[in-house]
């Protein structure tokens, strides 16, 4: 059976977004062979029905699986909302750990910043029960307000990130909440990639929250459980896929990975 790779970590994401929870991955564990594929033909989840987030992110685990992977980060929010239960229990081992990622609701209702917590996120995100569970036990204290960032997502899937149309999007979804919020948590892995243009709008000083390390430091600290730490000295290797297989969408990706995220 063809395994082209083996022992590679797979990261899954809806589209490009993900890459923003990959580059926090291969910052923590730069010895570490990476496998990254963005479903970025179905593109976004955030409007299909949890029955299609399901089909759709099973069939690409199942693929990065016999590919030979030894472990799994879903690095996109709807996904790991709506299917990362199902997935964990058809997949999960110690020896094979699947890791999703969440709104990093947490580690803002645990800041000092203020109590009145913006929630950005796809509407699916925000309407699974997972999202609701966090908010019940995370934001008791907090003034939790969810804002759905409808088409947000499918914007960035385009590049561009300056473009004047993106500005206008995030003009209309964040002027309401200007002076109104003490901080932000961005429930999607695209929406790291536009921390500078959401300051444009919000404020320079605003605090941003993703999960994009925390679940770097989860797939390491399992890797560790499971005895599956590379041992190899050099930078390990990245490769991207997508279900757009073009040289164009692979060239995005790779551009998408070599973009700064702002702290």
């Amino acid at each position: 059976m063809d395994r082209p790779f083996e022992n590679y970590i797979g990261v899954f994401d809806s589209g490009v977004g993900g890459i923003s929870v990959l580059k926090e991955c291969v910052t923590l564990l730069p010895h570490e062979d990476f496998l990254f594929y963005g479903d970025s033909a179905h593109n976004p989840y955030g409007d299909k029905t949890p029955e299609e987030v399901l089909s759709l992110s099973m069939a690409a685990m199942e693929e990065m699986i016999r590919g030979g992977v030894k472990a799994l980060v879903i690095a996109c929010n709807t996904a790991t909302s709506i299917a990362g239960k199902e997935l964990r229990a058809r997949y999960e081992t110690e020896r094979f750990p699947v890791i999703g990622i969440e709104p990093a609701v947490k580690p803002a209702a645990l800041d000092d910043s203020g109590s009145r917590i913006l929630v950005m996120a796809t509407a699916n995100t925000l309407s699974q029960d997972k999202y609701y569970h966090l908010i019940e036990h995370w934001g008791a204290d907090q003034t939790i307000i969810p804002l759905p960032c409808v088409g947000l997502a499918q914007r960035i899937e385009q590049g561009d990130l300056d473009g004047e149309d993106l500005m206008e999007l995030l003009g209309r979804l964040l002027s309401p909440y200007v002076g109104k919020v003490d901080s932000i948590v961005l429930g999607c892995t695209h929406y790291p990639f536009i921390k500078k243009q959401i300051r444009q709008i919000m404020g320079p000083d605003i605090p941003l929250f993703d999960g994009g390390a925390g679940t770097a430091r989860e797939l390491k600290r399992r890797l560790g459980v499971g005895n599956l730490l590379s041992d190899s000295e050099k930078n390990g290797r990245i490769v991207f896929r997508s279900s757009v297989d073009t040289e164009e969408e692979l060239h995005l990706y790779q551009w998408m990975f070599e973009q700064p995220i702002e702290a």
